[in-house]
C-alpha cells in the first residue's frame, strides 16, 4: 500500500480501537461489532445533507425526463449538440442526472477503510486486534464460508436479503413512465448485490453493507414522505 494512504489507515485503526476499549465493559465480545455500527451511523448522519440533496436531484431528473426524451428524439444524429443541449437543461433546473449517487460516493472512503481494517494482520506496525474480534461466533475477519452453516453469516445473508428487498420497493416506486424495461429490471434486482458483495467481503465489512443499507432504506422512506 503506498504510505500515503497509511496515515488514514492508522488514523482509523486507533480509533477503532479505542472505541472498542471503551465499549468493552458494557458489551464484552460485541465491543466490535458496536463500534462498526456506531462508525456506520456516525458517517450516516455526517452524509445526510447530501441524502437530502440527492433525493431532490431525483425528483428533479424524474421532472426533466419527458424533456429528456425530446431532446435524445431531436438530437440523435448530434451528440455533441445533444450533450450541451442535456447540460443546459441540467443547469436550467439546478440539478443533475448524478445526484442521486453522491451519498454511495461518499461513502467509498470510509467502506475502503473497514475493508483494509479487517484484511490485514498487521496495522500502524502492530498485530490488528480488531479482527479478534466476532460476532455469533465467528470472527469479523473471515470471509464468508458460502457452504457454512455459521449462524452468524446466515444471519448477515437473511438480514440482507430483507433489507435488499425492501430497498427494491423503493426503487420500483420512484421510477416514472418513461422507465425502460431494462431500468426497471436493475431496479428490481441491483439492490441484492449487497448480498452478493458480502460473499467475498470479511464479515465486518459484510456487518457495514447491512447497517448502511438499512439506514438508506430507512432514509429514502422518510425523505419521500
Amino acid at each position: 500500500m503506498p504510505s500515503f494512504l497509511e496515515a488514514p489507515v492508522a488514523g482509523a485503526y486507533h480509533l477503532l480501537t479505542s472505541l472498542v476499549t471503551t465499549l468493552q465493559p458494557l458489551t464484552g465480545a460485541y465491543a466490535a461489532v458496536i463500534a462498526i455500527v456506531l462508525c456506520t451511523v456516525v458517517v450516516r448522519l455526517c452524509l445526510v445533507p447530501l441524502s437530502v440533496r440527492a433525493q431532490r436531484g431525483l425528483k428533479a431528473r424524474a421532472a426533466m425526463m419527458p424533456q429528456l426524451k425530446q431532446l435524445t428524439e431531436r438530437h440523435r444524429g448530434n451528440p455533441e449538440r445533444l450533450q450541451r443541449e442535456v447540460a443546459k437543461l441540467q443547469s436550467e433546473s439546478g440539478t443533475s442526472l448524478f445526484a442521486g449517487f453522491l451519498p454511495t460516493l461518499a461513502q467509498l472512503p470510509f467502506f475502503w477503510l473497514m475493508y483494509t481494517l479487517f484484511s490485514r494482520a498487521v496495522v500502524a506496525g502492530e498485530s490488528n486486534h480488531l479482527i479478534s474480534g466476532s460476532l455469533l461466533g465467528a470472527p469479523l475477519g473471515t470471509h464468508w464460508p458460502i457452504f457454512s452453516g455459521t449462524p452468524a453469516f446466515l444471519v448477515l445473508a437473511v438480514l440482507l436479503a430483507v433489507v435488499a428487498w425492501f430497498s427494491a420497493r423503493l426503487a420500483r416506486r420512484q421510477l416514472d413512465e418513461t422507465a425502460t424495461p431494462l431500468t426497471r429490471r436493475m431496479a428490481q434486482f441491483l439492490p441484492y448485490g449487497t448480498l452478493l458483495s458480502a460473499a467475498f467481503l470479511p464479515l465486518a465489512a459484510g456487518l457495514y453493507l447491512l447497517t448502511t443499507t438499512a439506514w438508506t432504506v430507512a432514509e429514502r422512506t422518510i425523505l419521500q414522505r
